[in-house]
């Protein structure tokens, strides 16, 4: 009995041994992994940065987690993400395929599809798409403005209470993106504005929640009736929304007429025809990726921005000097304005660092056998940008973890942007959407500071600056007052 008991115990221990991850050589170092959890039970599922952070005081700039059986390599600061994901941006720009998000998502639209022909064709298209809108009589500044008429509207109706700005921005920024997709936009207490930022907010939730750490860690749950199956819901029902816009657009389009960019893109699958890589379907998924995107994430940041300057009065009262300066005499601000106003461009850009809105990026993979800071990558490998090390980095930053304007500031006082300056990531798989987010941030928000006085209520305690985690950041929810400026 007893040496049946050693036999089982000497098994057991060389199936561990066998199935226990293993790196290969001069592949970059790591904690320890278990058979099938790899590093699971080293992250926290809820918020893992604190413990990138923990693992890259003790291995370095560049290491490795296992995730289930599969390797996967974290990059941490300026040099590391420079080196991969610019330098050497092409093995770098590959996605992996059997995440959480890619089941969700299907690789169908242009942010989660792989690196190749297709994907190369779509982001060609969208770039020169987005960069020349200006299609019919509206340039796209034309129709942020129209959508800040709505946002001044809103917040003239609260002068004397609180408001909870999450649902206002995410219509606000829901409708920007809808008129340049779909040329429509919805008032702010539409069923249907309303299921679909519920639903995109869901899909968020869930993208680097707990469940979907679960979900790519222990592939034998992916089909259980867990928590997670509500993001591939709600996705169907944003799938269904976006579907129907589609199919309104066929029936009412004129060829050659676009007026907005599902009609771009109808006009080029026309011309280029049945063989090439666009398609109905394609179609679909690309205005997912482009709708959720450019909803949530701008919205987290005006989010953000706006509590920050609640928090710190002085810094919003010379960012309104000003604005009141140098738009003495226009009606309203324009994009080319930001030149005039290095203090308001420094402020949105600290709001951008701080609010921190994808702290991991997208992740990438190795298209070849490739090298990074003296070690092996091997092809295939799942890369990992902490961008949090980039954009909080000691050395790139005068003020690191502060909130302080200062940080875009050069000692005349003029706007300057530093290197580790990447919220939208960088290189070849660099945001689609990120020329469109920065002229929202700037016209908003000189918009609203122009007007109004932003002020944390009296009675709602002390402000909360916790984001919270998920593939993008947001911050809890709050209230804030709103107040008539005298001098406009």
């Amino acid at each position: 009995m007893f040496i049946s008991i050693v036999l089982l115990c000497i098994c057991i221990c060389f199936l561990f041994v066998k199935l226990q991850p293993q790196r290969v050589n001069n592949f970059p170092p790591g904690p320890p992994a278990l058979p099938i959890l790899g590093n699971l039970l080293q992250l926290s599922l809820s918020n893992p940065l604190k413990d990138f952070e923990r693992m890259k005081n003790h291995y370095g700039d560049v290491y490795s987690i296992f995730i289930g059986h599969r390797p996967a390599v974290i990059l941490n600061g300026l040099k590391a993400i420079k080196e991969a994901i610019i330098t050497k941006g092409s093995d770098y720009a590959g996605r992996p395929q059997d995440l959480f998000v890619n089941a969700i998502f299907q690789g169908k639209g242009v942010i989660l599809a792989d690196y190749g022909t297709n994907w190369k064709e779509h982001r060609r298209f969208a770039l020169i798409t987005l960069r020349n809108f200006g299609m019919g009589k509206k340039s796209m500044e034309d129709r942020i403005h129209e959508e800040i008429q709505y946002i001044l509207k809103t917040l003239e109706n609260s002068i004397g209470t609180t408001i909870s700005p999450q649902t206002l921005f995410h219509n606000a920024t829901s409708n920007i993106i809808s008129q340049v997709l779909f040329n429509t936009r919805f008032e702010y207490n539409d069923d249907i504005i309303t299921v679909i930022i519920r639903c995109i907010t869901e899909i968020t939730k869930y993208a680097n929640g707990a469940w979907a750490t679960l979900y790519d860690y222990l592939p034998m749950i992916q089909n259980l009736p867990l928590p997670f199956r509500e993001a591939f819901k709600s996705h169907k029902m944003v799938q269904t929304f976006i579907s129907s816009m589609v199919t309104e657009h066929m029936r009412n389009r004129i060829p050659g007429e676009p007026k907005d960019l599902l009609d771009c893109y109808l006009d080029e699958l026309e011309q280029r025809g049945a063989d090439s890589s666009f398609s109905h379907e394609r179609l679909i998924g690309f205005a997912i990726d482009l709708y959720g995107a450019g909803t949530d994430t701008t919205s987290n940041t005006l989010l953000t921005g706006f509590l920050y300057l609640m928090c710190y009065p002085d810094i919003q009262e010379r960012c309104q000097q000003e604005i009141d300066t140098m738009l003495d005499g226009k009606r309203c601000a324009s994009f080319e304005d930001r030149h005039n106003m290095p203090y308001v461009q420094a402020m949105i850009h600290e709001v951008q660092r701080i609010a921190n809105i994808v702290p991991l990026s997208i992740f990438h993979s190795t298209r070849k056998d490739t090298e990074l800071m003296g070690y092996s990558i091997p092809r295939g490998t799942m890369i990992i940008e902490n961008l949090t090390s980039v954009l909080n980095e000691e050395g790139e930053w005068k003020f690191p973890h502060d909130f302080n304007p200062e940080n875009f500031l050069n000692e005349q006082g003029e706007f300057v942007k530093p290197e580790a300056f990447m919220p939208f990531s960088a290189g070849p798989r660099m945001c689609l959407g990120e020329g469109l987010a920065r002229m929202e941030l700037f016209l908003i928000m000189v918009t609203l500071l122009r007007k109004y006085k932003f002020i944390w209520p009296e009675d709602a305690g002390k402000p909360d600056l916790t984001l919270v985690y998920g593939i993008t950041m947001t911050t809890q929810p709050y209230r804030m007052r709103v107040q008539v400026r005298a001098i406009q």
